[in-house]
């Protein structure tokens, strides 16, 4: 391994032992690390519980100057900001929900460049304060972090539309800073498949970037898809799936808040200690939910994808998907939650039986989705017509509120270049390409329905082609099925 920037290696490890306990990096950790160290742009699709948040909180804790990390949920800052300020490092976090105080105080911690690493979404990095002091000549910044960079493909078009406008972060801050300044971006994931990858490239603009994939097979985690005839029984299955298993630790996701607290409060009724979380919940209750479950006065949580991300328990026995998720990515995100101690972990999905005539639940949900994704596809283009072709998103929205879903959507199909984060162009003439969360929902429907190996079809679908040929796992309930027919 050869010097990275002015510290040695030595160095580099001497503080990893220090700050983690930990005798080594595990692989690629430490070409990761080193990669940032030098400053070079990088791509990293690493499976959860990996150790993908000390390959960027290293470099930024042994440089002078701010890394930026966007971070898709409070939940997931808050979790590594007090873990970081537990250890008594420099980090501090920004969002919509802190008391005007400590707003302040780190704003005032940002103009002194009294911090190592700032968490903050991207709706907060864009917001008038943070980015006025950040474009300050003065401060210098070293990097920018996507931290779940796969929010960015499942989330920019329509539900968070300012990760399309990360791509003009870096040259617009780089135009504010001395000559010479390197600002390097690193993405980090632990699902993409190749055309979410390619999709992360072009939005960040990342520069001959270094890519790092590990394929998400994990031995110990097994796969099972099960038919509930009826949403009765549906209820009965997760039951009987609890019952045997109490009380080992799990999660249960739903699709909406109103799931996540009609299934909490139905499971309370049957007596169990759960209770339900997502993202309408205030910090405070959020972290009361947080901390019963690590601390096992709560076995398992009734929740959304809001729940996971970030938040380590080893001994997570099961995850139970009540209704499936609509793309594979969050898919193999929430499952990844169970068994990161390598012990043996249950991913159990339950789906509605094909046709849906006994519960039409699933394809009621699948068609809102669809509908809904179709629906704003259709409200940007007729905004389009009374956009003006250039201007700024401040003053757009101001006059119409669907404006930065629009704005995100002609992005995504190629009709709109960001000038900076807050100036677009609406480029005529253009070729519009398809929007991709239509093709995953398929993708989601295929995996649900395969008879395949469900371990070969998800490293087939996350681009690993190579790996899967010939691949049978022997431990989802495909393979158990087909060992049994034999």
């Amino acid at each position: 391994m050869n010097q990275p920037g002015t510290k040695t290696w030595q160095d580099v490890r001497a503080a990893f032992q220090k700050i983690w306990g930990y005798e080594d990096f595990r692989p690629p950790q430490g070409e990761i690390i080193s990669t940032l160290l030098t400053q070079k742009d990088a791509l990293i699709i690493m499976p959860t519980g990996g150790g993908k948040s000390i390959c960027f909180q290293l470099p930024a804790l042994l440089q002078t100057g701010l890394t930026l990390v966007v971070s898709p949920l409070v939940a997931l800052m808050e979790n590594q900001v007090e873990e970081l300020r537990q250890r008594h490092l420099s980090a501090a976090l920004l969002h919509s929900e802190l008391p005007s105080s400590q707003r302040r105080a780190t704003l005032q911690a940002i103009e002194k460049q009294k911090l190592r690493l700032l968490y903050l979404s991207p709706e907060t990095l864009l917001s008038p304060p943070v980015w006025e002091r950040l474009s300050q000549p003065q401060l210098q910044i070293n990097a920018l972090i996507l931290d779940e960079a796969h929010c960015l493909v499942q989330w920019g078009e329509t539900f968070r539309p300012a990760y399309r406008r990360l791509g003009a972060v870096r040259p617009a801050l780089l135009k504010s800073k001395p000559p010479g300044t390197k600002i390097s971006i690193a993405a980090f994931t632990a699902t993409a498949d190749p055309l979410a990858q390619n999709i992360i490239q072009t939005v960040l603009q990342l520069q001959k970037p270094e890519i790092f994939r590990l394929n998400p097979y994990r031995a110990n985690l097994h796969p099972s898809v099960s038919i509930a005839w009826t949403p009765r029984g549906r209820q009965q299955q997760l039951l009987q799936f609890i019952q045997k298993r109490s009380p080992q630790a799990g999660l249960i996701y739903v699709r909406t808040r109103r799931d996540s607290e009609d299934l909490a409060a139905w499971l309370t009724q049957m007596g169990y200690a759960t209770a339900s979380y997502h993202a309408g919940l205030g910090a405070a209750e959020r972290r009361a939910v947080e901390a019963s479950w690590l601390g096992g006065k709560i076995p398992f949580v009734v929740c959304t994808c809001a729940f996971g991300m970030g938040i380590n328990k080893p001994d997570v026995r099961w995850v139970i998907h009540y209704h499936a998720p609509h793309l594979l990515s969050e898919y193999v995100q929430e499952i990844g939650r169970a068994g990161r101690d390598g012990k043996p972990a249950e991913a159990l999905t339950l789906v509605s039986e094909p046709t849906g005539w006994l519960d039409s639940g699933d394809k009621k949900r699948q068609q809102f989705f669809a509908d809904k994704m179709r629906s704003q596809l259709q409200t940007a283009q007729q905004l389009v017509k009374k956009l003006p072709k250039q201007g700024d998103i401040n003053t757009v929205t101001r006059q119409f509120p669907d404006a930065a879903v629009a704005l995100a959507l002609l992005h995504s199909s190629g009709q709109l270049k960001w000038l900076d984060p807050f100036n677009y162009k609406i480029e005529s003439n253009v070729q519009k390409q398809p929007t991709t969360q239509l093709q995953a929902v398929k993708q989601m429907q295929q995996y649900l329905t395969t008879k395949q190996c469900r371990w070969q079809f998800l490293l087939n679908a996350f681009g690993f082609s190579q790996d899967a040929a010939n691949w049978r796992c022997g431990h989802c309930d495909n393979c158990k099925n087909y060992i049994y027919r034999k």
